[in-house]
């Protein structure tokens, strides 16, 4: 596979990256309440949350909990993103980029909403402790950020575009082919959200991204606008 511009970075990923980073140095270099704010109104909340507004299904995949955070999904947009704006061209990578950070927050909503309502029949049946009011409570007013679902949903076109490229990751010692790692690593996040591991991470968004960017792709396939 030939690498298109290898050291350049297209429009829309620089434009990503620096809308990011912008909204990142607002969470931490203004006051803390005004930070604060900036996650009150524009995180992704439960639709049951007095703080749930709609566009936060879209301005939510521009903010991050930490530097750390903020890093990795720039470091994953910036290294998959620069090919597949090549590939798409740059409206259309816009279109998917958006659209699979939406789908995300739609299937973590979902999830969240199967969640509360199993937690809260629970509660109506048998009853509840303080400590399961609370676990309610923090789950309806808990709030997501970041752009991993759109991160995740660029894995899986580069994994569908370019299936044989090698990937090479620092613990494993040999490449990988793009096709298995993303078939791994999207198996890993199901596997991590059903079973609860790694609390605080929205697994099924990263899995929601995925679902729908290759239902994106498989729609612009079947009409010929895409091929691969």
């Amino acid at each position: 596979m030939q690498i298109n511009g290898y050291f350049q970075t297209p429009p829309v990923v620089k434009n990503l990256i620096i809308i990011n980073a912008l909204f990142f140095m607002a969470e931490v270099m203004l006051p803390p309440e005004t930070g604060n704010m900036i996650i009150e109104k524009l995180g992704l909340f439960f639709w049951q949350s007095d703080y749930f507004r709609l566009h936060q299904i879209v301005t939510y995949m521009f903010l991050h909990g930490n530097f750390g955070h903020l890093f990795m999904n720039m470091f994953a947009l910036w290294m998959f993103g620069r090919q597949l704006e090549y590939d798409l061209g740059s409206k259309r990578f816009l279109i998917y980029y958006m659209a699979t950070g939406i789908g995300a927050a739609l299937i973590q909503l979902g999830v969240n909403w199967i969640e509360i309502s199993s937690l809260h029949h629970a509660l109506i049946t048998n009853g509840g402790t303080p400590q399961q009011l609370a676990e309610l409570g923090q789950m309806i007013n808990g709030v997501t950020v970041g752009a991993s679902g759109a991160v995740f949903g660029l894995l899986l076109a580069f994994g569908m575009l370019h299936p044989n490229a090698a990937i090479f990751l620092f613990f494993i010692p040999v490449p990988i082919k793009a096709k298995y790692f993303v078939i791994g690593y999207g198996v890993l996040e199901l596997f991590s959200g059903i079973l609860g591991t790694s609390p605080g991470i929205a697994h099924f968004a990263h899995v929601g991204g995925m679902l729908w960017g290759y239902l994106l792709l498989r729609y612009w396939k079947n009409k010929r606008t895409i091929y691969y």
